[in-house]
């Protein structure tokens, strides 16, 4: 997930009148590139997180049932299917590539912001099975550990509620930002949770 890429070296905008469309089309090429390794990055650790706790009587408790609900997700992300409509452009050949390059682009940027959600949700989740083990001292749950549990509870929803598509839409773009990315165009929170909704989990 480097800024090394061509895309990073100049920032051109599709007015920009020096670049051609075949031009752009290389900066497209690039981003939908980067985007999928970044995304294929997030499912390498969503993939390595446990969903099933080593004590069977905590697999009901909210930690770990939001564990199987990630794993869940992350496996639907990554199989949902692709829209393999050709888009049509009234243009000639670098117009049609463009088309299709966008095309790809938003594919790649909705599973890339969808495995990010998985995987911050993942990381509050571990962070509830540590603080658990802490109250738990190797015991099981009682009514001397009650309150703390419930307290365990109410902290990971608290951090589950703030993980929405807005922050994670802006922490990812501040994210590529920082490295040097070619964003401009990047397609836009509505388009994502559009591509999001058309491809619900049935199961």
């Amino acid at each position: 997930m480097d800024g090394s890429s061509p895309a990073s070296t100049i920032s051109p905008t599709p007015q920009s009148p020096s670049l051609t469309t075949a031009a752009v089309n290389e900066y497209r090429t690039a981003r939908a590139a980067e985007i999928l390794s970044d995304f294929r990055t997030l499912q390498y650790y969503i993939a390595a997180v446990p969903s099933e706790p080593p004590n069977v009587e905590d697999y009901y408790t909210e930690g770990w049932a939001a564990l199987r609900q990630c794993s869940l997700d992350g496996q639907h992300i990554l199989n949902c299917a692709a829209d393999t409509s050709v888009p049509r452009s009234n243009g000639g050949e670098d117009e049609q590539a463009k088309a299709e390059l966008q095309q790809v682009t938003l594919d790649a940027f909705a599973r890339r912001h969808e495995a990010q959600k998985i995987y911050l949700r993942q990381a509050a989740a571990q962070r509830w099975i540590e603080y658990r083990v802490q109250f738990l001292q190797d015991g099981r749950p009682s009514s001397t550990n009650r309150r703390q549990l419930r307290a365990c509870d109410e902290q990971l929803r608290n951090e589950l509620a703030q993980i929405t598509d807005e922050t994670i839409y802006q922490e990812l773009r501040n994210s590529d930002a920082n490295m040097g990315r070619w964003t401009a165009e990047d397609p836009s929170l509505r388009a994502v949770q559009r591509w999001v909704r058309s491809r619900p989990q049935t199961t």
